[in-house]
């Protein structure tokens, strides 16, 4: 079953290339002449790019797998566009008024840069979400804290937008930093080419850096996940929890990847839950469990809310918060669009964000 499913998403893959990329062939006048040529190979090179990244990554530098990853996943991306466009625009020309094709990609290729351009720029600007809660549980004094999920960190998030992300942070002056998951991409190997563990000790966060695990530690390789964040100085919670100075209990539990993982319930047993509860979830499924066990905020990220239209309209359908705040019950719950991003630097409708939490009691 997964193979044909395997080769049906390859046969839709292959023909939705063909449609976008044979309205750049009909253009030229003579067919197989080398610019005919050179155009079907370059349309091949870019459709199937992120082929060798997932092949024979070992043979390739990070310098080139950076450019390969980069060029397909942003392809991925732009594919869906440009589908919408050029469908629009060949429905005009057959039912309303005729287009010349040399328009067609014209207008099409206008559409496109601006899209990318400002999606481009959106991405870059990392929205400030902030939120007031009060609790009806003590609380020995106020908390700030600021949340970060999805980094993403590797070939094409690497030190310069870390450090980026680390002065706007510590811009905050909170108490504590969390993280629920997915720090890593798809690999470990660019974080030490690029020395990035040493980079988590300038985060400034009295109270100290937690974080879980996501569904992309698993796929960078479990165990070379939990080694690499051991060289930093982030505590990892893998379906476990700590007490934070008496002022509250900080859950962590292993990803949904793991069909091994501990139930919520037998994770906090032994936690006296008349005292603040907050939880990191990467994967906000099952909303309901923390309700039940007396999570006062639970904090998840993984949904990028689809990173671009209209994959946000499938996202909103599959979660039941795919993005924002909701409460249920007395359990605050708060599942970010990322400060990261998988593959290429878009957001179209969406956001990227970090959190700030200014927690008090009622």
């Amino acid at each position: 079953m997964k193979l044909i499913r395997f080769f049906l998403l390859l046969v839709i893959y292959i023909g939705a290339n063909y449609y976008v990329f044979s309205h750049f062939y009909n253009l030229l006048p003579i067919r197989y002449s080398v610019i005919y040529i050179l155009l079907v190979v370059l349309s091949i090179f870019i459709s199937f790019s992120i082929l060798p990244v997932l092949i024979i990554p070992k043979k390739l530098t990070i310098k080139s797998i950076t450019f390969l990853y980069t060029l397909g996943t942003s392809w991925i991306i732009i594919l869906i566009y440009a589908i919408l466009i050029f469908g629009i625009l060949d429905l005009v020309t057959y039912y309303l008024y005729p287009i010349p094709l040399w328009m067609n990609v014209g207008l099409a290729l206008i559409c496109l840069f601006s899209i990318f351009y400002c999606g481009n720029i959106n991405y870059k600007k990392k929205k400030r979400v902030e939120l007031n809660i009060a609790i009806n549980k003590p609380l020995k004094k106020n908390i700030k804290i600021v949340a970060i999920s999805d980094l993403h960190l590797g070939y094409t998030i690497n030190s310069k937008e870390l450090n980026e992300w680390i002065q706007l942070i510590n811009q905050e002056k909170a108490d504590i930093l969390l993280i629920p998951g997915d720090i890593i991409d798809n690999n470990v190997n660019p974080l030490y080419y690029y020395q990035l563990a040493p980079y988590f000790n300038k985060f400034h966060a009295p109270l100290g850096i937690y974080a879980c695990l996501g569904n992309h530690e698993y796929i960078s390789g479990i165990d070379s996940s939990i080694k690499f964040l051991e060289k930093t100085n982030v505590h990892l919670l893998r379906d476990s929890y700590v007490d934070i100075e008496g002022i509250f209990y900080l859950v962590g539990r292993d990803d949904k990847t793991n069909s091994r993982r501990k139930a919520l319930k037998e994770i906090i047993k032994n936690i006296d839950s008349s005292q603040p509860i907050i939880l990191l979830d990467h994967q906000p499924y099952g909303l309901e469990e923390s309700q039940k066990n007396g999570i006062d905020i639970q904090l998840s990220g993984h949904t990028h809310r689809g990173q671009v239209w209209p994959i946000s309209w499938i996202t909103d359908k599959l979660y039941e918060v795919s993005h924002g705040y909701k409460k249920k019950g007395n359990t605050n719950i708060y599942v970010s669009s990322g400060i990261g991003i998988w593959g290429g630097k878009f957001r179209i409708g969406t956001q990227s964000e970090y959190v700030v939490i200014n927690l008090s009691s009622i």
